[in-house]
């Protein structure tokens, strides 16, 4: 078990780092580069996109037709749902009480409120993505380690670990505008991404532990997946896309093009 619960471990820490990375730009700007942002987010979009299908879905269907009796089409249905209904639960729970704590807050009860939710928010959103690696790193213990599946699963950790930079500089900019030092903001922005590892970890050993749950896992983390990207990364990063057309689009196209060139390529 320790030889995917290690590498799980290894690759939710570098996506905590680069939400650190994220926060750290409060140490050194006051506010980030749009246009870099923009495609970066794109970037990460594209590769999220590409990395649900080939590396999470096209195995689950594999996985589900060679190891279970009910139907491969119903499991992926069923994990893929599931996964993208736990975002959006996630995220509608986030906001009624962000609502709440702003319509019961004064003045300064309300910018704390604000500052907690949006660290929860973020810190909410990061579970399901350290599943998700973390599944994709447990599913190598049945495939040997070999270099196509090795390959399927850091992909996703890259995608993830691109668009948590923007995260974390989203949640240490606004404190610094609030009037904490910066040494307090990028802590607090930083911190949003430790929960990745701790649901990494859990994510590979579940998947290890019990077999016949791996299909279901797989297609719970490319659901979760999907609906990040199309509700929160492809709308954030085309905001200013009157400014720059088609540059954000060209971040997502290049993503998912790169993703599929590895898979097809190395698979």
């Amino acid at each position: 078990m320790n030889n995917v619960v290690l590498p799980a471990l290894i690759a939710t820490v570098g996506t905590w780092f680069i939400t650190a990375l994220g926060a750290a730009v409060v140490i050194f700007f006051k506010k980030t580069n749009e246009k870099a942002m923009n495609l970066m987010l794109g970037f990460a979009a594209g590769v999220m996109i590409a990395a649900s299908f080939w590396s999470l879905l096209q195995p689950a269907i594999e996985r589900a037709t060679r190891d279970l009796k009910t139907p491969a089409f119903l499991v992926v249905t069923i994990g893929f749902l599931f996964g993208a209904l736990f975002m959006w639960a996630s995220d509608k729970a986030v906001t009624r009480a962000r609502r709440k704590a702003m319509a019961d807050a004064d003045s300064t009860g309300e910018r704390l409120n604000r500052i907690i939710m949006l660290v929860l928010s973020i810190t909410l959103h990061n579970i399901p993505e350290g599943l998700a690696i973390g599944v994709a790193f447990g599913a190598l213990h049945y495939d040997n380690f070999s270099n196509e599946a090795l390959m399927g699963a850091i992909p996703i950790a890259v995608g993830i670990g691109l668009q948590n930079f923007p995260e974390g500089a989203a949640v240490s900019l606004p404190l610094r505008r609030e009037g904490y030092s910066r040494t307090k903001s990028f802590l607090v922005g930083q911190a949003s991404g430790l929960v990745e590892p701790v649901a990494g970890v859990i994510g590979a050993v579940a998947v290890v532990s019990m077999r016949s749950v791996l299909p279901y896992a797989l297609s719970f983390a490319a659901g979760a997946m999907i609906l990040v990207a199309v509700h929160e990364l492809i709308p954030e990063c085309q905001q200013k896309r009157q400014v720059h057309p088609y540059f954000a689009t060209m971040g997502i196209v290049a993503g998912f093009t790169l993703m599929m060139l590895l898979d097809v390529a190395l698979g």
